[in-house]
């Protein structure tokens, strides 16, 4: 009887290692896959954008009357000071060239106006002739009516004669001196460049352009010889230690951006990021084509730099630098790596260890960065996620943590 148990109890056990051996055969493998742990501390919003740094105040310096500029002796970089710094000097431009049939023009031009002079001296002295003759008369006239011998009448006609040929000589000189000026007039139009009427004005500068402002010279778009027009643009002066930088941003982030919103300049070719504060998002924005062709919305962002000089010292003006502007920070939040999360629908959700298993488990989101998302609901402190989630992994598989080499 004893016999007939024992055999029965090693069937059992044997049927039962059988089937246990089967159920473990027929288990799938766990997966493995990277695991962290969801756990508290600040998080920041930020948008990046490129930059450029821009001097606060840049004074233009035109030119206000049309010549010729001298080269100038600044250079890019050099101080200036207000009042003392000469940015340029205009001198009067040179006449035009004169082809032959104009030139021809101008000389007849110019020898009629001699003629015109000849004429008007010689009517310069017939009017002097007949000034002296009526003046003698009159001295005559002036000895006769004091003895009586001529009429009042006829001495009044000497003395209105010569009243006459005196205004006679007035306008004669007065037309010599306006042919003179005709003459001139054509022969200054017969000056070719290079010539000068005068050598003393040869060299004669007429407008001293100074400085403005005390700064150094970021641009001088004249520097050679060359005429220039009224309004043209000599140079550009600024002062190097007043930097502002300015982000174009996208209009969808711009109004993401709060007053006074704390910002940080990195990659700019220092060390250490610097801290800025935006100072101001401009009311208008405007279109911008992007690299890829697709025209965008931008609106420019100023930002004020909030570091000593000393640590961008080296900083000028229009460089490139990347900005960070943070538009919202949690300082004690609940995170979970941005990497652990995936679409379930229109819900979030992420795949939480529990008893070696993925469970799907839906959460709730609030502040999201390129590393950390805020979890409203849904998960607790030190819950273990599965990160980046391949499409082997499913609401139940055995999860195996992969070994960190």
């Amino acid at each position: 009887m004893a016999a007939a148990w024992t055999k029965r109890l090693i069937f059992v056990a044997i049927a039962v290692g059988a089937i246990g051996f089967f159920v473990l055969a027929l288990r799938p493998n766990p997966v493995p896959a990277d695991i962290a742990s969801v756990d508290r501390g600040a998080i920041e919003v930020t948008i990046e954008e490129e930059g450029v740094t821009n001097i606060r105040e840049v004074y233009k310096v035109f030119a206000p009357i049309s010549g010729r500029v001298d080269r100038s002796a600044l250079e890019v970089g050099d101080p200036v000071v207000r009042g003392e710094t000469v940015i340029a000097l205009i001198q009067p431009e040179d006449p035009p060239f004169l082809n032959q049939r104009t030139r021809r023009e101008l000389e007849a031009a110019a020898d009629a106006a001699q003629a015109a002079v000849s004429l008007a001296e010689a009517e310069v002295s017939r009017a002097q002739s007949e000034l002296r003759l009526a003046r003698s008369d009159l001295a005559r006239a002036e000895q006769l009516i004091e003895r009586n011998t001529i009429s009042s009448k006829a001495f009044e006609r000497a003395t209105i004669d010569v009243e006459m040929r005196e205004a006679e000589l007035t306008q004669s000189l007065a037309t010599l001196n306006l042919r003179r000026s005709e003459r001139a007039s054509a022969q200054a139009r017969l000056i070719q460049p290079g010539e000068a009427a005068d050598p003393d004005e040869r060299d004669l500068c007429c407008v001293t352009v100074m400085a403005p402002q005390s700064g150094v010279a970021l641009s001088i778009p004249t520097k050679s010889e060359q005429v220039v027009r009224t309004g043209a643009l000599l140079a550009e002066i600024g002062d190097p230690t007043d930097i502002e930088i300015v982000v174009d941003l996208l209009s969808s982030d711009a109004v993401k951006v709060p007053d006074q919103a704390t910002a940080r300049v990195i990659s700019w070719g220092g060390g250490a990021a610097l801290d800025a504060v935006v100072r101001r998002v401009d009311p208008v924005g405007f279109t911008k084509v992007s690299s890829l062709g697709i025209e965008e919305q931008r609106v420019n962002t100023v930002l004020d730099l909030d570091a000593p000089r000393e640590a961008y010292e080296r900083l000028g003006h229009d460089y490139r630098v990347f900005v960070e502007i943070i538009t919202r920070r949690e300082d004690d939040a609940l995170r979970v790596p941005l990497g652990a999360l995936f679409r379930v629908g229109q819900d979030w959700a992420v795949f939480r260890v529990m008893e070696g298993s993925a469970v799907t488990t839906t959460v709730e989101l609030g502040a999201r960065n390129a590393v950390h998302a805020e979890v409203l609901s849904g998960l607790e402190e030190s819950d273990q996620v599965v990160l980046h989630p391949s499409d082997k992994v499913t609401d139940g598989t055995r999860i195996e943590p992969r070994q960190s080499s």
